[in-house]
């Protein structure tokens, strides 16, 4: 099963954020039933809280649920309810099941660190970037990537690393089955987006792209005839997370760069600020586990940023060796590894 966005976000409290001897302050839901978006009274277990944590709650403090910050207004001890502000610091009022977790206080708001996990993502690119193999047919013209109904994702493609077809003889530019693949030619065409073309049966379709780059890609064939099969390998920008629910797999992320997202996303949440001694003591301890030792506290963050850039260029030289960058001289292509 694929890691999602919520799966990493966790992980990133687990092993930076939130020290398992210095948790913030919490109860759960205590409705009889879901919390609705509208509500604006929250009845809470004052059993688990300490009257200096219960008393935390008063007008002004902001507390969350799930991915919802809330501003409380006041507070009553006597029947554990408190009155709030729903959906505030450009969070979304939303359902909550009764006995789910309410964190008073975050440090660090899960909304936050959400967003601190898509900006690392998109931070990404271009020094490392996803790989998708894609099967195209061709075709006398271009061919356009995706269909008009089912778009995909083909807007976040950057270039083609290379194609391979077992329908092409080079030595009479005859079409064979031979069990041998052999390299075809291919170039990618940007198309303006939206793009409107005719098809095969002379309807008008539109291609419109309204998340993600703007842009229609298509690819052009030459040296084999149409009809035939061809595996394209694309160089493509990772993929924007939505949603805790979105996997690694489905955004294009392998699994190894999750020690990457997390030194950066750990790096992000601390800047400017004044972090809890406890937090700063377990970042340090985590970064040492990594071998990567922190002279001193006031270092924490640099530290994070430097083992981060020691992990990017790691995974980039993997994937320069995988796929080797080339240039093109008179129409011959070298490859350039670094």
């Amino acid at each position: 099963m694929s890691t999602t966005i919520g799966d990493l976000v966790d992980r990133v409290y687990r092993e930076y954020l939130e020290p398992m001897d210095d948790l913030t302050s919490y109860t759960t839901l205590n409705e009889g039933s879901e919390l609705s978006a509208s509500d604006t009274v929250i009845t809470f277990d004052g059993s688990l809280l300490s009257q200096e944590e219960e008393d935390a709650m008063d007008a002004g403090t902001i507390i969350e649920c799930e991915t919802e910050l809330m501003r409380c207004v006041s507070l009553d001890t006597v029947n554990n309810q408190v009155t709030v502000v729903r959906g505030v610091r450009g969070t979304t009022a939303s359902t909550h099941a009764d006995g789910s977790v309410l964190k008073i206080a975050p440090p660090f708001p899960r909304k936050n660190v959400f967003d601190a996990v898509k900006d690392q993502i998109n931070n990404l690119f271009p020094t490392l970037f996803a790989v998708e193999t894609q099967s195209v047919t061709t075709g006398d013209g271009y061919t356009l990537l995706g269909e008009h109904d089912n778009l995909g994702t083909h807007n976040y493609i950057v270039s083609i690393i290379g194609a391979i077809s077992q329908y092409t003889d080079f030595s009479n530019n005859s079409d064979t089955t031979g069990v041998k693949f052999q390299s075809v030619t291919c170039s990618l065409i940007e198309l303006p987006n939206p793009f409107t073309y005719n098809d095969s049966d002379g309807v008008s379709r539109t291609f419109n792209y309204t998340t993600g780059p703007s842009v229609v890609h298509a690819i052009q064939f030459s040296g084999i005839n149409t009809g035939h099969t061809a595996f394209v390998t694309f160089k493509k920008k990772f993929i924007e997370p939505t949603a805790e629910t979105d996997t690694l797999t489905s955004i294009g992320l392998e699994q190894e760069y999750e020690p990457i997202i997390m030194a950066g996303v750990a790096a992000q949440m601390i800047s400017g600020r004044d972090i809890p001694t406890a937090t700063t003591d377990y970042i340090t301890e985590q970064l040492a586990v990594s071998n990567y030792p922190v002279g001193s506290s006031n270092a924490i963050r640099n530290s994070l940023l430097q083992y981060q850039q020691l992990l990017v260029n790691q995974a980039r030289k993997f994937l320069r060796a995988k796929y080797p960058e080339s240039v093109s001289v008179d129409g011959l292509v070298f490859g350039i590894q670094s």
